[in-house]
């Protein structure tokens, strides 16, 4: 603390009298003397151990007799049998497979390289990469690292599906017939948390049935939740959160989870509007207040997914504008991601449009529904009479051009739609909550949209022939983007707890081996064939690597041997030559 204090007040001093003195690059004046020599040092830290490591070998060549050690060492080589070379290749081989296989299986579960992983996080430091340790909180650097981790925390957050599927009604159906789970266990558990967020309070001990549903959400066995709601409805016949759970998990058709979701909405109407006469009495009657708020627009928006489904689609439209008219605040269930899909159903872009240009701002966070609806959009207009053959003969005209840009925007935004939507993967249900530009939103965008895009003539033409322009404009997108920041990384794990184990979830971008597992596969290769010729030709190798060895430490010539050496080349020679 002194130190830093007395740093502190020099550098104030000497700011105050005008030094002239130029800072040294990297540098930062306010830090102690501990810290600019720690900084001076770490860009030379290799360099330096390396020729101290030179100096003290050269110093101590006498002491530790080098060079008799060398010379033992060398005789040792000359004496090994070709037995040796087979046993020393044999166990590398298995040794250097072992490595490649752990390598390959830690690559495949957790993305990268164990040994880079740890050769980065304790060898890296000891070699000059502790610069970023002592970079001062308020520096360029410092800020746009925390901005980008700000951008992919908040992009890796997981969001709610605005067009989840009924339990009871689809996603059990989906389980008796294919006898496969389609949600997750981690799923459904964000589902129980959103559940206990959007429907209990501190006030629920008032009321004895809504202190049932409170532990009704908590429960992981349907039965169990199936069977607390009846209790809920025993003690209290008006328990809308009831006769929610019963819709969502009971319910076996959409029909039957409508009249259910009737009876919700009567019961959640009377309660909201005793809410609201009290709310101003206390903070706990506020809390009450905005736990009814969110269970009626909950039971609204799940009757305006039924009338969707059973095919009244204008009276979904108008449950969803009364919805965003009468709760603005409530932007964040994304409501208007269901209009633009019954609006998109009724063919109504001009309506359509109207919501784009509300919700497609640059202060608002995107999604796969903005970006791709405003692709169809513009591709709507000159898909009727694309070619590509045409195109290329005569140019893109603007509209055109504007079509394929939006048509890479949506791309850039969300890679894993296109391959969806052109068929060239197959389709599952999609699940209760989504990974924004991940493989899980795009499943839930295509799920809903696909029939949008095949109604349009020439839509999927166009997008077949400019999608993959995306990724030849962003090479590396990990690393920069061109209309967004860059992809995060983070999609590919938080896929894989949100998507079954039967679907193969898409990885965007491909990520390349690291160069430490083509090293022990070439490694591991290498040794094996060695081993293999040794064995079967051990008198061939052991020249080899005798002549090898020799190659390494060339022989000075004895004197007597080179004239022998010479009278025996002269003889042959005059041999060669006589006849």
């Amino acid at each position: 603390m002194a130190d830093r204090g007395g740093s502190g007040e020099a550098a104030a001093a000497g700011a105050a009298a005008g030094a002239a003195a130029a800072p040294v690059p990297g540098l930062n004046p306010t830090l102690g003397w501990r810290e600019r020599l720690r900084a001076g040092l770490a860009g030379t830290g290799a360099s330096l151990w390396f020729v101290t490591a030179l100096g003290l070998l050269y110093a101590l060549r006498i002491p530790l007799r080098l060079c008799e050690n060398l010379a033992a060492v060398t005789v040792f080589l000359n004496s090994l049998t070709p037995k040796f070379y087979v046993a020393l290749t044999g166990t590398s081989s298995l040794i250097s497979g072992l490595i490649f296989i752990f390598e390959w299986w830690y690559f495949h579960k957790h993305g990268t390289s164990f040994i880079e992983q740890v050769s980065v996080s304790h060898l890296q430091p000891l070699m000059g990469g502790t610069e970023s340790s002592i970079s001062e909180p308020g520096s360029p650097s410092r800020n746009r690292e925390s901005e980008t981790s700000r951008q992919n925390l908040s992009e890796c957050k997981v969001w709610r599906n605005p067009l989840n599927l009924f339990r009871g009604a689809e996603y059990r159906r989906y389980t008796w017939v294919t006898g496969k789970e389609p949600l997750t266990y981690y799923d459904m558990n964000l589902s129980a948390q959103d559940h206990q967020t959007f429907f209990t309070c501190d006030t629920d001990f008032l009321r004895p049935s809504d202190t049932v549903m409170q532990k009704a959400w908590r429960e992981r066995n349907p039965p169990a939740r199936i069977k607390a709601a009846y209790q809920a409805l025993e003690l209290n016949n008006d328990c809308a959160t009831a006769y929610v759970l019963l819709a969502e998990e009971e319910a076996t058709t959409i029909v039957d989870a409508e009249k259910l979701f009737k009876q919700a909405l009567k019961a959640g109407e009377t309660i909201y509007r005793q809410s609201q006469q009290c709310q101003h009495q206390s903070p706990q009657h506020e809390a009450q207040l905005r736990r009814d708020t969110n269970v009626l627009v909950y039971i609204k928006r799940r009757l305006a997914m039924c009338a969707r489904k059973l095919g009244r689609i204008r009276e979904a439209v108008k449950i969803m504008r009364d919805l965003m008219k009468e709760f603005p605040p409530l932007t964040m269930l994304n409501i208007h991601e269901n209009l633009l899909e019954s609006l998109l159903e009724l063919q109504a872009y001009a309506d359509v449009q109207a919501v784009l240009a509300k919700y497609d701002d640059i202060s608002l966070p995107k999604s796969a529904a903005i970006c791709y609806t405003a692709a169809l959009l513009k591709t709507r207009t000159v898909s009727e009479k694309f070619s590509l053959e045409t195109a290329s003969r005569r140019g893109l005209s603007t509209a055109e051009i504007n079509a394929v840009e939006a048509i890479h925007r949506a791309v850039e935004f969300n890679p894993h739609v296109p391959k969806y939507l052109l068929e060239m993967k197959s389709l599952i249900l999609p699940p209760e909550h989504i990974l924004k530009r991940g493989d899980s939103e795009a499943i839930a965008y295509a799920f809903f949209h696909l029939q949008h895009w095949k109604r349009i003539e020439g839509a999927l033409n166009l997008l077949q022939c400019t999608w993959e322009g995306t990724f030849r404009m962003i090479p590396h997108p990990l690393e920069k983007g061109h209309l967004f920041y860059p992809y995060p990384s983070c999609t590919e794990m938080a896929d894989r707890e949100l998507l079954p184990t039967f679907h193969h979830v898409s990885v965007y971008p491909k990520k390349e081996l690291p160069l430490f597992i083509h090293f022990t596969a070439g490694f591991c290769s290498s040794t094996a064939m060695i081993a293999i010729l040794t064995h079967q030709f051990p008198e061939i190798m052991g020249i080899f690597a005798k002549v090898m060895l020799g190659l390494w430490r060339p022989q000075p010539w004895a004197s007597s041997g080179f004239e022998e050496n010479t009278q025996d080349l002269k003889s042959e020679d005059l041999g060669l030559s006589s006849g």
